[in-house]
């Protein structure tokens, strides 16, 4: 079974499973956004639990994979200015330099290969834009032989337990790491923010 219908099945749920396990690392997040007014891309916006806490003075694009996800946003994004788009966060369908920021909220430990999802966000950035990262991710040379061996069933049905930040950014030479922070779980959820060279 696809991510895609993976998603399908549980959109229905995923609320209830984590938007109140995540709501302050997600608040805490997003009030990293610029103050200066802007495009902003929610990658992987999933069901918008983003959107009620998102400052009005930006324009939102938030795309996801799966219909059922976005459906189920489209109520959450109340005054703010939100356009859904239907797409792959791993090909993205956006102009080079056209962001002036980007949100990956859960997404990165989701996608089957975060390393094209974050260099698809680095070509859509404009220089000088930001990326804010909130999810999971084994530290270099970690073991967590649990996560590992739950792994190869549970990155076929909805998340990846085996995803490096480190590595993953080491092959987007175009972001810079600003700043990162355990958020939850004991540091394996992290708040991270990138910058795009000038």
């Amino acid at each position: 079974m696809s991510l895609k219908h993976t998603y399908t099945l549980i959109a229905p749920f995923y609320d209830a499973a984590i938007e109140r396990a995540t709501r302050a690392a997600r608040k805490h997040s997003l009030s990293r956004l610029p103050e200066k007014a802007g495009k902003v891309l929610l990658a992987g916006i999933g069901t918008g639990l983003d959107l009620p806490h998102l400052p009005a003075q930006h324009d939102y694009v938030g795309i996801d994979l799966n219909q059922a996800m976005l459906r189920r946003a489209l109520p959450r994004a109340g005054q703010v200015d939100f356009v859904p788009v239907l797409g792959d966060s791993q090909s993205l369908p956006f102009a080079d330099a056209s962001f002036d920021a980007a949100v990956l909220h859960l997404i990165l430990a989701v996608v089957p290969e975060p390393t094209s999802c974050l260099r698809e966000i680095a070509r859509i950035l404009k220089p000088g834009g930001h990326v804010l990262i909130f999810d999971k991710f084994l530290r270099p040379g970690q073991h967590a032989p649990l996560r590992r061996l739950a792994n190869p069933i549970l990155r076929r049905l909805a998340t990846r337990l085996d995803v490096v930040f480190e590595d993953t950014l080491s092959q987007t030479p175009a972001l810079r790491l600003i700043h990162d922070q355990p958020a939850l779980a004991g540091g394996w959820f992290r708040l991270i923010q990138l910058h795009r060279a000038e």
